[in-house]
């Protein structure tokens, strides 16, 4: 049995997405499918051959990508297209709509009007509405029926009745009836669907990208050596364990492995989060997607293909991001029962008024018959969640929160445990120079320590560079510049020799530190901090902090969710005794350490495994993982494309303290979907058999029940009742 997730195409609404997935469930040799409409992706677990899989559903008009390379990048293409499409027919269709809309509810006995709306109906209908029959057409061909069936049905019916009314008025004159038409009526069904679907291809119109991006974190050529040392360039996809790579200064790890030969600093901030890269020697284990930085390497490959751990974070992302949401389902089994339920009662309703009528039996019961598959129509459904949403995400973008989709909304008020991410997350995100110590008596020091600093390609030296930077002072040149890997740098200047380094250099080189120099160390030492220690010739002058510090607004946030009753967890890729400081700082009490992404991943399974509802809040790529499997996802807008890509919403200001707010938002926003969805149902509820009962007189039983015996009616009501009836159906929609 293989797993995959394949972009699907041709889907237009929730019914198709049911379709689809009853479509391949009755394929041979497919065990389980799950159709995602929001995201246009079936997740398929299956035997047989891909191919078959597309033509069952070539078959009643929907497609699967299966190109692995390319889908994600079609997909996008039509799925743009599609958008602009529909752009073109809602604004076309609104332009034509409107005059119909006049005539219709304000000349209604203007004879000339009903031939312009009669006119100007067709191109609504039958161009800019076209996918509607086409898409019908296609499902009814195999026995099926979604929303483009019952949009079809209800609009066509009620032209073809109104285009017969305005050729053939006298029909129904000279039955002593009123030959209403019903243009504005079906315009702007049409008109009002395609504003639904514009509204939500809106609303989903940026996602889809993450995955493009991570494959982007792999080379795709790498430089492979031979035996003579020899540099050849060869397509990652050839690279076998056991290959020999060199990777030079600025380029990407192509796969793991660890380092033969050479030393460099390799950024690993898309794998553990951590902003100073790492040291890497002979013996060390390196990952794909990582930068190399400052020196070149050569690394045996290890991993390669689909085991690296990148290609497996790309995996989990493409099978989460396939994976149905919750409101969806909810969609799925309301269309599968919907639409052919509305024609069943349409169909019973003109039997009824045909068998059971006493007077104009045809007219009465085609006249029903339309109103229940009209008034039927899903606009409300259809737009329930995406207005909705378009109102939270407009509230929450005056929050500084960026909200995604509707899984979000969905779930966020049902978080009982949020799991940060320490390090741009809890933390600033990047070694910066927090204070130092020694150096009142001789600042005439510190242009040459930014000299000096300037020359070393060390990340903690280049955090000293910035600090002193933004103090505004002015770098001096410093000559015979050394670097000694690990320990420190040293030049001349003009006061002597100047050494920076840690206190191994200054002890390597027999310098004591002065005792308050120590003692002040010791005093500010913090888990995650890095010392810098200066000596002019034999003596020590001072000391610099570099560090990660606590954001200002992070324990306040914590407190707050921890007062709404959240468990709060903390894991990082740091060093356990530096996550346990942070946590101590910001009063979280459940943390961890070393935490690498597939480890991040498993404890969050195992809270979902334990019936919580978990959101996870991060900032790099490698959190996508566990942001992707999390029931809620949070990134920081000043984190990497990717974590923003995978998540469901994005604090712009990297501010914790908005969390609790779009948690009090989703409630809100929750609140509204439902409300919508409920008034939904009640007009389908009510709309449906008042449609089918009431209008004009003819089924005795039911118009006495409703204003008692019709025989005894005076006569100006019986005209009345019959003339009002034509109206109910317009009034309803209007």
């Amino acid at each position: 049995m293989k797993t995959n997730t394949f972009p699907v195409t041709g889907m237009s609404c929730a019914a198709c997405a049911s379709s689809v997935e009853s479509i391949l469930k009755n394929t041979n040799g497919i065990k389980q499918a799950s159709v995602n409409f929001a995201t246009h992706s079936v997740l398929v677990e299956y035997d047989a051959a891909e191919v078959e899989l597309q033509k069952a559903l070539q078959a009643v008009g929907y497609d699967l990508l299966l190109d692995e390379f390319h889908a994600e990048e079609e997909q996008e293409k039509l799925r743009k297209a599609y958008f602009k499409d529909l752009q073109k027919r809602l604004l076309a269709s609104s332009i034509l709509t409107l005059p119909i809309f006049i005539f219709g509810m304000f000349f209604m006995g203007w004879e000339a009007g009903k031939w312009l709306s009669f006119g100007l109906s067709v191109p609504v209908l039958f161009y800019f509405g076209r996918s509607f029959y086409i898409g019908a057409y296609k499902q009814a061909s195999k026995g099926y029926a979604n929303m483009d069936t019952l949009v079809a049905l209800s609009t066509g019916v009620a032209f073809l009745f109104s285009a017969f009314n305005t050729i053939f008025p006298k029909f129904w004159l000279s039955k002593g009836l009123e030959p209403h038409v019903y243009f504005e009526a079906v315009t702007v069904i049409i008109t009002f669907i395609t504003f639904g679907k514009w509204l939500e291809e809106r609303a989903k119109y940026s996602t889809g990208t993450a995955i493009k991006k991570l494959m982007g974190l792999q080379p795709q050529e790498v430089f492979l050596l031979d035996k003579q040392g020899q540099e050849t360039n060869i397509p990652l996809s050839e690279v076998k364990v056991g290959d020999l790579l060199s990777v030079k200064p600025g380029g990407m790890v192509p796969v793991d492995g660890m380092v033969q030969d050479g030393a460099s600093f390799v950024d690993e901030s898309s794998i553990t989060g951590e902003p100073i890269p790492a040291e890497k020697k002979q013996g060390d284990q390196v990952f794909s997607g990582t930068t190399n930085q400052t020196g070149q390497f050569v690394l045996v490959a290890q991993k390669v293909g689909s085991e690296t751990l990148l290609s497996k974070i790309i995996q989990t992302v493409k099978e989460a991001q396939g994976s149905k949401a919750p409101v969806q389902r909810l969609v799925d089994k309301i269309a599968a029962v919907f639409v052919p339920t509305v024609v069943l009662i349409s169909i019973l309703t003109f039997c009824l008024w045909f068998f059971l009528g006493s007077e104009d039996v045809f007219s009465h019961a085609l006249i029903n018959a339309i109103s229940v598959l009209v008034i039927a129509c899903p606009c409300a459904l259809g737009l329930a969640t995406p207005t909705a949403l378009m109102v939270g995400l407009g509230r929450g973008a005056e929050n500084q929160i960026l909200i995604k989709d509707a899984v979000s909304l969905e779930t966020a008020h049902k978080i009982d445990t949020v799991i940060l991410d320490k390090t741009g997350t809890v933390t600033v995100g990047e070694p910066i120079l927090t204070e130092y110590f020694g150096f009142e008596q001789v600042d005439h020091l510190l242009p040459f320590v930014l000299g000096i600093e300037k020359k070393s390609e060390h990340p903690v030296a280049r955090a000293l560079v910035r600090g002193l930077e933004e103090k505004e002072i002015t770098a001096s040149e410093v000559n015979q510049f050394n670097s000694e890997t690990g320990k420190g740098v040293s030049g001349i200047c003009e006061y002597g020799l100047l050494r920076l380094g840690n206190q191994c250099f200054l002890e390597d080189n027999n310098i004591d530190i002065p005792e308050q120099v120590n003692s002040w160390a010791q005093e500010h030492d913090q888990a995650g901090s890095s010392f810098i220690f200066a000596a002019l010739d034999e003596t020590c002058q001072g000391v610099f902090k570099i560090s990660d510090e606590v954001k200002s607004t992070s324990h306040e946030a914590i407190n707050d969710l921890q007062k709404m009753g959240i468990d709060v967890v903390m894991l990082s890729g740091d060093q356990q005794h530096t996550v346990a400081y942070v946590a101590h700082e910001v009063g979280i009490t459940a943390y961890k350490g070393g935490c690498l992404p597939s480890e991040k991943a498993d404890y969050i399974r195992q809270l979902k495994q334990e019936g919580k509802t978990v959101a996870m809040v991060g900032d790099g790529v490698n959190d996508s993982e566990a942001l992707a499997l999390a029931d809620m996802s949070i990134a920081m807008g000043k984190g990497s494309d990717i974590a923003m890509d995978v998540a469901q919403m994005t604090l712009i200001h990297s501010d914790l303290t908005s969390i609790p707010k779009a948690l009090k938002l989703s409630k809100k926003t929750v609140g509204g979907i439902k409300q919508n969805l409920f008034w939904a149902f009640i007009y389908n509820v009510l709309g449906i058999p008042i449609a089918a009962t009431l209008s004009a007189s003819g089924v005795p039983f039911i118009d006495k029940m409703i204003v008692g015996d019709v025989d005894n009616m005076p006569t100006y009501y019986q005209n009345q009742k019959a003339k009002n009836s034509y109206y109910f159906l317009p009034l309803i929609l209007g």
